[in-house]
């Protein structure tokens, strides 16, 4: 057996939550602007180091919570990202999360290492991002676009009760291109129920409100 000690050498692991919500009709990504080294005054991804105790899921669970006081929400396990040089104090893989949020839902409180925190456009995001974060959004933002296609995720970003123009205006927004009313709704009539409610009737007309059917 060797007794070369650089076999064993260990990598860090972290988790880097992608907390997505829309606002102002736009698909926008949470973001923290750090107030330490490496990549202080850059804005980067929340995350956190797994502790040695502690599952990818609950590290994930704890980081979000941390920054979002969000517990109970959406989130499925994105990618693995093991660049050799992706952070610069040590050899450290980082397993990215993606939560998907209802804006009404979503409240954010600055921690102890960072500066800010913001909703950040994921087509206008900072020329530079801390690590490899711009990548990592980059990722997530293509896997949203394609499960849209073939899955029921969009209905994650709305309400309980919802409108269907306003649901379609989510749909178009997640793929990035205008949907004609009537496929659309033959697209997602197995995926929702009436509730038998309106909206107030103001300077539009009434819209019926919808609810997605469980499973």
């Amino acid at each position: 057996m060797s007794n070369n000690n650089h076999e064993y050498e260990n990598p860090a692991v972290t988790v880097d939550m992608l907390v997505f919500t829309i606002e102002d009709e736009q698909l926008k990504c949470l973001m923290v602007k750090r107030k330490e080294e490496p990549y202080a005054g850059m804005w980067s991804l929340p995350g956190v180091f797994v502790h040695i105790d502690e599952t990818l899921e609950e590290a994930a669970l704890r980081g979000i919570r941390e920054e979002t006081n969000l517990s109970g929400i959406y989130f499925e396990q994105l990618y693995t990202f093991s660049d050799i040089h992706r952070d610069p104090r040590k050899r450290v893989i980082s397993v990215a999360y993606m939560a998907l949020v209802p804006r009404e839902k979503l409240t954010f409180c600055t921690g102890e290492r960072t500066e800010s925190v913001s909703l950040i456009h994921v087509n206008n995001l900072p020329e530079k991002l801390a690590f490899d974060h711009k990548k990592i959004i980059e990722y997530a933002r293509n896997r949203i676009k394609n499960k849209v296609e073939y899955t029921d995720i969009a209905f994650h970003f709305v309400s309980e009760e919802f409108t269907l123009p306003y649901l379609q205006k989510v749909y178009e927004i997640l793929l990035g291109k205008a949907l004609y009313k009537a496929n659309f709704r033959k697209k997602i009539i197995t995926y929702i129920e009436e509730t038998g409610e309106s909206t107030a009737g103001d300077a539009h007309r009434p819209s019926k409100l919808y609810r997605r059917k469980k499973s």
